[in-house]
């Protein structure tokens, strides 16, 4: 496993363990609490491990030390709309300018992404954790939306994503009670993939990484599927699918893949 250089004043540590990046959240002393500049550290790093020159085929997002990620920061400044004259900045002016462009970075990413969850995935730091393409979980891990408890709604693309995943009561129980959902509930529900004992967190997320890493270029246009189906009609998406089969069907991987299977042996995918 590499280390890849950052900033030295990044809140987000690269490492590289073959075609998989890992990028670890790295702030324990606010248990990596997600100012704007961790947010834009983060966009950054996404950035890099997908567009420089050995780009990575998988990534895992972890969090260092007890927690995944306990929420924004709130007493940290970052960028805002100007507001009118004699009003206050508005809670949402971040989400904007910072947030919401990073969820929808990790949403369009051309490569999979897993989350290893450990410890609190907390506010915002829930849905970096439910953006994942595979979610896993550590036994002590939980997932809160602890909103209602400062007098604010659900953000980071959590009201589209929980009722869309675990349906509308519980996206509602989490959201109104603002109670903490265990791992091992949350796998109940089907909001995440695993739950593993924490000593076996990482190695679980980077086997499953080192899979997708492995695997065919249509893995992207999978995941994007996935994605467009959320908003799509069925016409809709029986449409996306041709067009996306088409595109598949153009790659060196399809082309691979079909001879491997005539000659029954393992395909070699490069990820074009």
């Amino acid at each position: 496993m590499s280390e890849t250089q950052v900033a030295a004043e990044s809140k987000v540590k690269i490492t590289r363990d073959g075609d998989v990046a890992i990028l670890t959240l790295s702030d324990p002393a606010t248990m990596n609490a997600a100012g704007v500049d961790m947010a834009a550290d983060l966009t950054v790093s996404l950035k890099s491990v997908v567009e420089g020159p050995d780009p990575a085929r998988a990534v895992v997002l972890t969090g260092e030390g007890r927690g995944f990620c306990s929420g924004a920061n709130l007493t940290a400044v970052g960028p805002r709309a100007t507001p009118a004259p004699g009003q206050r900045p508005g809670a949402g002016d971040a989400l904007k300018t910072v947030y919401n462009p990073l969820i929808t970075m990790i949403r369009d990413l051309p490569i999979p992404i897993v989350t290893a969850v450990n410890g609190a995935a907390a506010g915002v730091g829930c849905s970096f954790a439910l953006m994942g393409d595979l979610i896993v979980a550590g036994e002590s891990a939980y997932f809160l939306q602890a909103f209602r408890r400062i007098g604010l709604i659900p953000d980071g693309g959590s009201t589209y994503l929980l009722p869309r995943m675990i349906g509308r009561a519980r996206a509602m129980e989490m959201t109104l009670l603002g109670e903490r959902l265990p791992a091992a509930k949350a796998l109940e529900w089907g909001l995440i993939n695993r739950c593993v004992p924490d000593a076996e967190l990482m190695s679980t997320a980077l086997g499953l990484a080192q899979e997708l890493a492995r695997g065919p270029k249509s893995l992207s246009l999978i995941r994007r599927a996935i994605w467009a189906s959320l908003d799509a009609d069925f016409a809709e998406q029986l449409d996306y699918e041709a067009q996306a089969q088409n595109e598949a069907g153009r790659s060196q991987d399809f082309a691979e893949g079909v001879q491997a299977f005539l000659q029954k042996r393992p395909a070699a995918f490069k990820g074009k």
